[in-house]
C-alpha cells in the first residue's frame, strides 16, 4: 500500500517536472511571431530617413521592405532603390528577412544599404 502512495506520488512529481520543462520551452524558444530588427542606411545619393530601425516580421520578403521604402521615401515609380546586404551584393526580392538574418545578421539585427543608383555587386 505504501509503495502505491510512493508510486502515485512519483508520478505526480514526474508530470509536474514535465509541465514545467515545457513552459520553460515555449518561454525561452523563440517563436516565429518574434520580429527582426532591420537597420536602413543610406548610401550615395539616397535620401537618408528619420527612422532608420524597424522591427518586421520575419516571414516580410525584401520585395516587401523596398515597397514600404518606396512609399516611405516618396519616390516615383521611374525612380530607382537598390537593397544591399552587407555592402556587397543585392538580395533577390523574394528572400525572407528570416533567412538574410540567419546568414548575415550581426549584433542582432540585419543592416540594409540603400540607395538610388546601382553601388555594389
Amino acid at each position: 500500500m505504501a509503495d502505491n502512495k510512493e508510486l502515485e506520488t512519483q508520478e505526480e512529481v514526474n508530470s509536474e517536472t514535465q509541465s514545467l520543462a515545457a513552459t520553460e520551452e515555449a518561454v525561452t524558444k523563440p517563436t516565429n511571431k518574434q520580429k527582426i530588427d532591420i537597420f536602413l542606411k543610406a548610401t550615395g545619393n539616397a535620401p537618408i530617413m528619420k527612422i532608420k530601425k524597424w522591427a518586421v516580421p520575419p516571414e516580410r520578403t525584401i520585395g516587401k521592405i523596398i515597397e514600404f521604402m518606396r512609399k516611405y521615401l516618396h519616390l516615383d515609380s521611374k525612380e530607382s532603390l537598390f537593397l544591399y546586404i552587407n555592402q556587397a551584393f543585392a538580395p533577390s526580392p523574394d528572400q525572407t528577412v528570416r533567412n538574410l538574418y540567419d546568414c548575415y545578421g550581426t549584433d542582432g539585427k540585419l543592416v540594409l544599404h540603400y540607395c538610388k543608383s546601382p553601388a555594389w555587386g
